[in-house]
């Protein structure tokens, strides 16, 4: 199995493996956070979890940055799949793909909440 110095719990270790997503699912996880990595990007995600959906203009507003900012974050969160955009006349308007990623907007949420009151 291993050339482990301490005694290896086969039990816990097969658990643990039992848990593990593929390598390529555990790509996809990464790049999720990835797109939380950047503050702009996190904040819009946020945004849209408020106001359902929002145009580049109203969301520059909203996070007080250029809209280009905005506009390039969306690209990226676009090409990953997290937002879809709905043509109304000239205006184009964002909002995330589904309820899951507002769930885990939330926890990350309470979790930097928690940790600010320890």
């Amino acid at each position: 199995m291993s050339d482990h110095e301490h005694p290896v719990d086969p039990e816990r270790v097969a658990m643990a493996r039992s848990k593990l997503p593929s390598p390529e699912e555990a790509t996809e996880v990464a790049e999720l956070f990835r797109l939380l990595g950047d503050p702009v990007r996190a904040r819009i995600m946020y945004a849209l979890t408020g106001a359902d959906e929002l145009c580049v203009g109203d969301l520059a507003l909203a996070l007080a940055v250029p809209e280009s900012s905005v506009s390039y974050a969306l690209r990226l969160l676009r090409t990953a799949g997290v937002v879809r955009k709905r043509r109304e006349g000239r205006l184009i308007y964002y909002r995330l793909v589904d309820g899951f990623m507002a769930q885990l907007l939330d926890v990350l949420r309470q979790q930097v909440q928690l940790d600010a009151d320890e």
